[in-house]
């Protein structure tokens, strides 16, 4: 009966077998999107979050990854590893911004992604890890393995939206970075939402 109904993205569709390697991302938004798209918990479905008041574009596709979380493992290992008071995860999924030379017109879809890094954001003491993939079997992005792969104007690029696409005129910014990270440090990050998520909502 439950394969009659639409999967909750969150709840209801695997993570992948060959994760944390490969993982299932649910698309959000994309670089088009005047809208900022995001799941609603309760339904599953997307939601109007808010419209982009502001020149913010998304520079890649975004979304998150089913069935993680980022809460207590998550928040101690940002403090771990950025030196910084972490008071908790945020209490979502695990975002991820995927590359790809395709132009996916629409969110709503899921994809798998090869993780290749990350950036470590806290948002008012929160702990709300990006990771950074490419599409699996993208002819361009593919061949990027780590990190290093990835050309410094396209981390910019990254850094520069999520640390200003809630700023408000007037007012102090709310977002920090306090670090890149490379491929294996992604892969650690998204066990320890994994093990956040098993600890949140399977008992």
């Amino acid at each position: 009966m439950a394969n009659k109904f639409k999967a909750h993205p969150w709840h209801g569709i695997a993570i992948g077998e060959e994760a944390p390697a490969v993982v299932t991302a649910f698309i959000e938004i994309v670089p088009t999107d005047t809208v900022k798209y995001e799941i609603d918990k309760e339904s599953g479905y997307l939601k109007i979050d808010r419209p982009q008041k502001f020149s913010n574009v998304v520079p890649s596709l975004y979304g998150f990854v089913p069935q993680t979380y980022c809460d207590e493992k998550i928040a101690a290992f940002a403090a771990e590893r950025s030196g910084k008071v972490v008071v908790k995860g945020d209490g979502d999924p695990l975002d991820i911004c995927v590359l790809s030379e395709h132009a996916i017109t629409h969110g709503d879809v899921i994809l798998q992604a090869i993780p290749i890094g990350g950036l470590r954001l806290i948002d008012k003491g929160e702990a709300d890890d990006k990771i950074i993939a490419v599409m699996k079997a993208d002819a361009v992005y593919n061949s990027w393995k780590d990190l290093n792969d990835i050309p410094e104007a396209i981390i910019n690029r990254l850094k520069h939206y999520f640390l200003t696409y809630k700023n408000l005129p007037g007012e102090p910014a709310t977002c920090e970075i306090a670090g890149v990270y490379g491929r294996d440090e992604a892969h650690t990050v998204i066990n320890k939402s994994r093990e956040d998520y098993q600890n949140k909502f399977v008992k």
